[in-house]
């Protein structure tokens, strides 16, 4: 029963000469790949703006003074990511995901909990995305006649 649903959702596995047609290039790769630090890096520096705007409006006049700080710790924690892409990719040239990485250097249960975490962070990426894109969509339609219609229709579908 398991299998056939399985099956059903995710569909037969391919053979290994069917799979080497299914390998990304390079660009492709750094398209899909990089865009999940990107789109979080993007989205937590507008969360991030947004609180302290909220702060400023609410009496912190010095809430702004943080932005230059905050800007430079995100700099390097991307900086940090992208040298330890680039360490991950010359070291498992064949590839090695999180979980392959984190097994093979610290054992099965740290691969299971990088496993575990990519999954959490993938489900939270796109969920802040649709938000993001929700958001966007409600702020282009405000002052338009549009604007009653996207409300209405977006409080029946919240959570």
């Amino acid at each position: 029963m398991a299998t056939t649903l399985k099956r059903l959702l995710v569909g037969r596995a391919k053979r290994t000469e069917q799979a080497i047609h299914e390998r990304l290039t390079k660009k492709t790769g750094l398209a899909v790949f990089a865009s999940d630090a990107l789109s979080s890096t993007a989205y937590a520096t507008e969360e991030i703006l947004l609180v302290l705007a909220v702060a400023a409006v609410y009496g912190q006049a010095n809430s702004f003074s943080y932005v230059v700080p905050i800007t430079l710790v995100i700099a390097v924690v991307l900086t940090i990511v992208a040298i330890s892409y680039r360490q991950t990719i010359h070291a498992y040239p064949s590839g090695g995901g999180a979980y392959i990485v984190a097994k093979e250097n610290l054992g099965t249960t740290p691969g299971l909990v990088a496993a575990a975490a990519l999954l959490v962070d993938y489900v939270l990426t796109v969920s802040v995305s649709i938000s993001a894109g929700v958001a966007a969509i409600t702020s282009a339609a405000q002052g338009t006649r549009w604007a009653g219609w996207i409300i209405t229709r977006s409080s029946c579908v919240s959570f």
